[in-house]
Parts: structure tokens; C-alpha cells; sequence
């Protein structure tokens, strides 16, 4: 989200950094020794939903509202990520989180895992974070990183606005993303590729290609149908009658079973050899 950075307010500094191995290798986050333990994360030093405040290594941040592009591309990001969470997987939208102790600030788009944590009592820490970024410098975005690694996050990604284009940070250093790259995650049910972000046109086919990864229900009943219609039309073709008691308990089938039977169909001489014994 678009921010504009005000007088220092808060005292304190982030504390440590993290280095993070390629996601082509391992997701690992290195921490390094602190001074002081970490604060919870949802102990903050503003007031959630009653400010627009942030902190930033002990600078006073403001969230402003965006427009477009910005405010579009934010809801794409959002619409996909989502789509594509595994089971136990949580999305958030600018979810606030103490980071450090001069630290406590929100992404524009987060993944964490559900429920609560048993080693520290509190919810998950983020272990994706994508930032859409449009009038922000890319050093104020970097901090933001750098101290969200530090914290555990295990993957920070900034979405530039204006040059079209992702940045995954690692070890303090940016790494462009390609438009035929995908972001492939534990957390994710299926890779996202970078123009499936980007672009309005590609998040929807995105969107629909997530949910048959997920197996949805409204989209396996509708694969189901067409699959059993094209059984009857095979059997129908080649001169196999279907009672009507088949024919339901045909349309009542899954889609994978229904798979074996059309490749029965197409050699069978009758509907003995399409159908499972019992049929």
C-alpha cells in the first residue's frame, strides 16, 4: 500500500538479520544471535484498525489508500494467492505484526499457517509476504524485508507497479523474477507464475486452474457430468443400450471411475463390460 513516512516517534532499531537460501534449494531461514528476545507479534506499538499508523525501525509510517493501478493489482495478488492455499493454510490482507522492537507494520498480502503456534502462544508467523509497491523507494521496501526475514518470514516478495515486474528478496538482495518464472511453495497447491500475478487475464485462468488442483466440489461435480455424458454418447454410438436405473447410477459416478468406463466403452460389446461388477 502506498505509505508517506513521518517524524520519528518510537525509539529502537531492528534487531539481527536473516539470510534465506534460493527457494530452488532449501526454504530455510538462518537467524542470527539477537540482544533481547523478540516482542509477540501481535503486541504492537500502534493501534490496530483505529490508526492508519505504522512503525518502521522507530519511524512513524502512514498507509494511505491507493488508486489505480495500484489498488487493482493489490486485488489481483490478493484473489490469487488465496485461491491457491493449501489446507491449513491462512490468507491475510494487510495483517499487522511486530517484527522488532522499533518495528510493527503490515504487508499488503500474507500466508501463514492456521491456528496458533505452540511455541510462542501467539498465531503463526507470516511465511509469505507480497508487497505491492508503487511510490515507495525501494530502500524503505528493502527494510521492510529485511527486518520481516529477520523476524521468520520465509519469503518477502515486492510487487513493483510501475516496471511491471516481481522481486524476491534474499539475504538483503533483490532477485527479479522472469515473466515465465512461477513462485513454487509448500504453501501454494500448484506453482503461481509471475504473469499470473500480473496480469488480470492470467490470474483468472490461475484462479480456475488452483481450484481444480484443490479438487473443488462445484468444479469436480461439473466434471463428473460431462464426463458421464460422453460414456452415454460412446455407449450410445456404438449400439449399447442403457436402462434408466444404469443411466442414474452412471450420472451419479465420479469423475475417475467414470474415466475407466469410457475407456472400456470404446471396444466394449456390452454394457457388462463397461460398468464395474455390481452394475
Amino acid at each position: 500500500m502506498p505509505r508517506s513516512t513521518r517524524s520519528a516517534m518510537f525509539p529502537g532499531a531492528a534487531s539481527g538479520h536473516a539470510k534465506m537460501v534460493a527457494p530452488a534449494a532449501r526454504a530455510e531461514v538462518v537467524r542470527f544471535p539477537r540482544a533481547m528476545p523478540l516482542p509477540p507479534v501481535d503486541e504492537h506499538l500502534v493501534k490496530p484498525e483505529v490508526t492508519r499508523d505504522e512503525v518502521v525501525r522507530g519511524r512513524r509510517v502512514v498507509a494511505l489508500p491507493a488508486l489505480p493501478p495500484h489498488a487493482d493489482l493489490h486485488h489481483t495478488i490478493d484473489r490469487v494467492v488465496g485461491t491457491h492455499l493449501c489446507p491449513g493454510y491462512v490468507g491475510s490482507v494487510d495483517l499487522l505484526t511486530r517484527l522488532t522492537a522499533g518495528s510493527d507494520f503490515a504487508t499488503d498480502t500474507s500466508v501463514r499457517k492456521a491456528g496458533i503456534d505452540p511455541a510462542t502462544g501467539d498465531r503463526h508467523l507470516e511465511e509469505i509476504a507480497f508487497e505491492v509497491v508503487h511510490e515507495q523507494s525501494l530502500r524503505e521496501v528493502t527494510e521492510r524485508g529485511e527486518d520481516l526475514c529477520a523476524r521468520g518470514v520465509r519469503r518477502f516478495f515486492a510487487v513493483l507497479v510501475k516496471k511491471g515486474e516481481i522481486r524476491e528478496l534474499h539475504a538483503g538482495r533483490w532477485t527479479t523474477l522472469e515473466r515465465n518464472d512461477a513462485i513454487e511453495d509448500p504453501c501454494f497447491v500448484r506453482p503461481i507464475a509471475v504473469g499470473e500475478l500480473l496480469e488480470a487475464a492470467q490470474a483468472d485462468d490461475a484462479v480456475a486452474r488452483a481450484l481444480i488442483a484443490k479438487k473443488n466440489p462445484v468444479i469436480e461435480e461439473l466434471r463428473a457430468n460431462e464426463r458421464a455424458n460422453l460414456l452415454l454418447k460412446v455407449l450410445a454410438a456404438r449400439g449399447i443400450a442403457v436402462p434408466a436405473p444404469l443411466r442414474e447410477r452412471v450420472l451419479a459416478t465420479d469423475a475417475a471411475t467414470l474415466d475407466g468406463w469410457i475407456d472400456r466403452a470404446i471396444t466394449a460389446d456390452a454394457l457388462a463390460d463397461v460398468l464395474d461388477s455390481g452394475g
